[in-house]
């Protein structure tokens, strides 16, 4: 951490405010494609917090979808929150945030995942420091692979973090890429995106906005391609395969996923954890697609480190 992070301590109103403001411009915006309302579930924490959850499962255009508002709290950090932090075992901790998953109806359609949050733990003495970071990014899981549509969301992605830096996209673009990764496969999750944690560079200040600019880009980076390929044609053979890769999602999240981990192990209410898993998966024994179809292509063309900015 550095030293102006450290030494700071931050009122989360502000951006607690603009989360439940950025909730519920998404919602609005998603309600606007799908033509259903999300319903609302408005919960507390008995450990400490409280969130809000919106939700769709089966609508016209979104099978499942949850866009998620929390702010937690309390006295022990959980072992996934401190594993690349040993000193910061066994403070009383504060966390808030919005995450969504989306998962639409058509195969032609991507899943999309977005997340920001801000994350603090507590001075382990009276007159210490307060420790802070700000985390989140956005990625694009495809099933059948169109190069306009992973372009626009890299684009997309670019252009939230272009007033923090040149170097700021590419630093982020790549740690996504090693992060939404299934070692246990040996592919990618997707098509990518951006990904940061453990960010505190810059100040409270800098880092705040930077996170926020990913929030505020997300409509722009995905409901265009949501309602593009909303009504494309599709048959069985295409939820067939649809269900197939949504089985990789389902592998990722309950394997790697730190999210998913920290909010198991701190309690959390796993109605809303795991709202991000698709409503219908499948897997098979050492399954291949047959070569030249539009299944090979998406292993081939899309589930690679590329840089879709060059295209």
């Amino acid at each position: 951490m550095t030293q102006d992070a450290s030494a700071t301590r931050i009122d989360p109103a502000p951006f607690r405010a603009w989360l439940l403001d950025l909730q519920a411009r998404i919602v609005a915006g998603l309600e606007a494609i799908d033509g259903g309302t999300f319903r609302r579930d408005d919960w507390t924490r008995p450990e400490g917090g409280s969130g809000v959850s919106r939700l769709v499962e089966d609508g016209r255009v979104l099978e499942r979808a949850g866009v998620l508002f929390s702010h937690v709290r309390g006295s022990r950090l959980p072992p996934s929150a401190t594993a690349q932090r040993p000193d910061l075992a066994g403070r009383a901790w504060e966390a808030l945030g919005v995450s969504l998953v989306l998962h639409p109806r058509n195969p032609h359609a991507p899943t999309v995942h977005m997340n920001v949050r801000c994350f603090a733990a507590a001075a382990p003495r009276e007159g210490g420091d307060d420790v802070w970071w700000f985390g989140g990014g956005m990625d694009l899981t495809p099933y059948y692979g169109y190069a306009e549509d992973a372009v626009h969301f890299h684009r997309t992605c670019r252009d939230a973090l272009a007033p923090f830096g040149a170097d700021v996209h590419p630093r982020y673009k790549r740690w996504c890429d090693e992060y939404f990764y299934l070692r246990h496969r040996g592919e990618p999750r997707g098509v990518g995106g951006i990904f940061f944690d453990d960010l505190n560079e810059g100040g409270h200040e800098r880092c705040r906005a930077l996170t926020q600019s990913v929030g505020e880009h997300f409509l722009a980076a995905y409901a265009p391609i949501l309602a593009r390929r909303k009504d494309t044609a599709y048959g069985e053979r295409e939820r067939d395969f649809q269900r197939y890769r949504r089985g990789r999602y389902v592998e990722f999240n309950l394997v790697w996923d730190r999210g998913t981990l920290f909010g198991l192990q701190s309690n959390g209410r796993t109605e809303a954890i795991l709202l991000s898993m698709p409503p219908h998966a499948t897997w098979r024994y050492a399954w291949q697609p047959d070569a030249g179809t539009a299944e090979a292509a998406l292993y081939r063309d899309f589930l690679v480190p590329r840089d879709w900015l060059a295209c």
